[in-house]
């Protein structure tokens, strides 16, 4: 039996189902909006990968070589600073405006339109609202936000459901996720109105995620051993090495988010324990407060705010319970 592309989609049925409809008559741009970790980025190459090749047969050449990133009419786009500016929406368009080399069209993948600058997002409309027969366009957000809505009216838009399959399956062998829970919801009993303290406890943050992204790294460790050695075996040329260390970064960078996003959940949940007890604090205002704050922080995550600065100026406004609780877990080993 012949493998399907679409077998490399996990769990979002509704998503597959519908691509596998927009494949028989495509149109010519797509937004794909799911959180991090869904899977869209995989459904990007699956679904470039049937346009291209209108077969789906996952052990053809040009789907071997689009699911590693290394098929030449398939581009993928990675912002390089902050955020997609104007400069490489340029550059996007260019690449658009190239003939493909191999196919009958080029799909252009482009990661974190999220991020994209109002100046980029109204340039790429342009060419959107006028594209050539030859190109596709396949852009991926976490999220729709005010600058893709006008890019989002000129594409087929699909939702992904709000899972992540790579950090489910790595939290679920990690020996260290109830002392990081833990240690995460004693941060309030920490605060002490110093930003002493509070530059500790950010610096105790960063060392339980770098603690926690130990088993990706060396997943990621045990990826870039195997294709070298396929690469050695079979002497097969555009191995994907640089597609893969990309996709690793992603993928480290969205562990370490939704790893701090977890723990700050976390942070919050600790007040609200108080809020609801049958204790009457008189600082309860103060609580809710703290859960408002902290659930803002959560949503700038992941929008290239400076994590550190972030931390310290949410703890330094979040209220302490020092004198609420004697015993303390440590917030790290």
């Amino acid at each position: 039996m012949t493998s399907s592309v679409w077998n490399n989609i996990v769990q979002q049925p509704k998503a597959v189902e519908r691509l596998q409809q927009l494949a028989i008559n495509h149109v010519h741009a797509f937004l794909f909006i799911g959180p991090d970790g869904c899977g869209k980025e995989d459904a990007a190459r699956v679904f470039a990968s049937r346009l291209i090749t209108e077969s789906d047969d996952a052990t053809s050449r040009e789907a071997n070589l689009i699911m590693r990133g290394s098929y030449s009419d398939v581009i993928e786009v990675l912002r390089e600073g902050a955020a997609v500016d104007k400069d490489e929406a340029e550059a996007i368009i260019r690449l658009s405006t190239t003939t493909p080399t191999e196919s009958r069209i080029k799909v252009v993948i482009v990661h974190e339109v999220h991020l994209m600058r109002d100046s980029a997002a109204a340039r790429l409309l342009k060419t959107i609202e006028e594209p050539s027969e030859k190109v596709v366009f396949i852009l991926l957000a976490d999220a729709l936000v005010p600058a893709l809505a006008t890019i989002n009216s000129r594409c087929v838009v699909v939702q992904f459901a709000s899972i992540n399959i790579h950090r489910e399956r790595l939290l679920a062998n990690d020996p260290h996720l109830a002392q990081r829970q833990e240690a995460f919801a004693n941060i309030p009993y920490k605060l002490d109105g110093s930003g002493a303290t509070v530059a500790t406890i950010v610096d105790e943050i960063f060392e339980l995620i770098e603690q926690a992204t130990t088993p990706l790294v060396a997943q990621h460790k045990v990826e870039l051993e195997e294709l070298e050695a396929r690469v050695a075996l079979t002497g097969e040329r555009g191995s994907g090495r640089k597609a893969l260390q990309d996709r690793q970064k992603r993928q480290l960078r969205k562990f370490n988010t939704d790893e701090l996003r977890s723990g700050l959940a976390t942070i919050a949940g600790t007040y609200h324990a108080l809020i609801v007890s049958d204790t009457q604090y008189p600082e309860e205002p103060k609580y809710h407060d703290a859960i408002h704050r902290i659930h803002k922080a959560m949503d700038s995550l992941g929008l290239n705010v400076n994590e550190e600065l972030l931390l310290q100026s949410l703890f330094l406004q979040c209220p302490s319970l020092m004198t609420n609780r004697p015993n303390l877990f440590p917030l790290s080993k």
